[in-house]
């Protein structure tokens, strides 16, 4: 028994069949396809450009997350939960008819740390300047700080050698001293050559037992100088002979509770001095949240300019589908000539510029995933990926795809079926 081989339609023959009754959506993406495998090279070319502004969107977002995360993390070393009083201005009258600053003093951090909840480290900072000796008649301009053994954690600093001093140190009221490290270089070379030395502050030795430095460099924006030193704050009281302090530190145990914890620790203050007395809280949560929205600002405006190579593209989609829409003038006209509507017209080029943007937008987006993911993987860096970015990319493809696809549309649903007919 024979059997014949029926010759598979063309293309062109399935779009006759198809004309003569209403199109449905399967039929309208069917054609589309065959659309695209007639002319791939063309449509290939006018995807590249859907495909560098998907796989644009993608890194852009990416790189922007990342940037936003690294610089608040930067911050966040600064110490993000730290409260930092200052005093603003205010004195008190003395018994010879004689006005002095109204400083807080210690027993104000004491009065702190024992009525507001969530105080998890403090420390007091006593200042002064003196002229210090480091031997062989060599004397330094330096600045000391006396603060307590948790200014170490409130300020988030990190000892590079030696030890930073503590609880036990304070009570015994022991002469150490931490160096910073610009100052430890310049005097001794290096930060562990200067571990062990000693020092003269007004006649009185103190050992080096450790130095010390911010996490990041904050550009100037701290009270340690390139020449501070650190003492205990019950040793430094010896040579100031005053209870009062410059500036008081807490740090809070949620970022949560720094607003509300800014303002208890301001409240406590304020009520156990003057009413005319000016007290500032000083908090990284307004730095935090300004460095945020401008990181966001800054992916949002590369985001757009990304969008730019989308729109650019989406103009070659128009201009090929233009000329897609003159090259079957015959097709057009004889699936009108068959019955079909407008509208169906309208819908079969339509969804062929949504296909072929749709189509780019989605090799794109595989791309510029595929990147991410590789440096994510192939680096020690987190990489953070938003799936939105994914989303956004494809959502705006399908929306260039209308956009920029409707012209040629309209543009064959008005076609003449006689005049097209005619078109050789």
């Amino acid at each position: 028994m024979s059997t014949t081989t029926t010759p598979r339609p063309s293309s062109f023959d399935r779009t006759l069949a198809s004309a003569r009754s209403t199109l449905v959506f399967s039929e309208v993406v069917r054609l589309a396809i065959d659309s695209f495998k007639a002319s791939k090279v063309r449509f290939l070319l006018t995807m590249v450009g859907m495909i560098i502004g998907s796989a644009s969107i993608i890194l852009v977002v990416t790189l922007g997350l990342t940037g936003k995360r690294f610089a608040l993390d930067q911050l966040s070393s600064i110490a993000p939960n730290m409260v930092e009083m200052q005093f603003g201005g205010g004195s008190v009258a003395g018994p010879d008819n004689t006005s002095t600053p109204d400083y807080m003093t210690r027993e104000d951090l004491t009065a702190v740390v024992d009525r507001v909840p969530g105080v998890v480290a403090s420390s007091p900072m006593l200042e002064f300047h003196e002229s210090i000796s480091i031997g062989n008649g060599v004397t330094k301009d330096t600045m000391l700080l006396g603060v307590s053994p948790q200014y170490r954690d409130v300020r988030n600093l990190r000892v590079v050698a030696g030890r930073f001093f503590d609880d036990q140190d304070t009570a015994g009221h022991t002469k150490v001293a931490v160096l910073v490290t610009p100052f430890a270089k310049a005097i001794y070379g290096s930060a562990s050559a200067a571990v062990g030395h000693s020092i003269t502050v007004r006649g009185i030795p103190f050992v080096i037992i450790g130095v010390a430095e911010m996490r990041i460099d904050v550009f100037g924006q701290s009270e340690l100088s390139d020449q501070t030193i650190l003492i205990p704050y019950p040793v430094a009281r010896y040579f100031t002979g005053t209870d009062t302090v410059k500036e008081l530190f807490f740090t809070l145990k949620q970022p949560k509770d720094v607003i509300p914890g800014s303002q208890a620790i301001l409240n406590v203050i304020k009520s156990r001095h003057r009413p005319n007395s000016i007290y500032n809280a000083f908090t990284m949560t307004g730095i935090l949240t300004v460095m945020a929205q401008i990181a966001d600002m800054l992916t949002l405006v590369l985001t757009l300019a990304a969008f730019i190579t989308l729109v650019v593209s989406g103009v070659g989609i128009m201009n090929s589908m233009l000329a897609n829409v003159q090259a079957r003038l015959r097709e057009i006209g004889i699936r009108k000539a068959l019955g079909a509507t407008s509208r169906e017209i309208r819908l079969q080029f339509l969804t062929e510029a949504v296909f072929l943007s749709l189509s780019g937008g989605l090799v794109g987006t595989l791309l510029g995933l595929a990147i991410s993911f590789s440096i994510r993987l192939l680096t020690p860096y987190s990489i953070p990926i938003s799936p939105w970015s994914a989303v956004i990319a494809l959502l705006t493809s399908v929306i260039v795809g209308v956009a920029f696809g409707t012209l040629p549309a309209n543009r064959a649903a008005r076609l003449d079926p006689v005049e097209t007919l005619k078109y050789e």
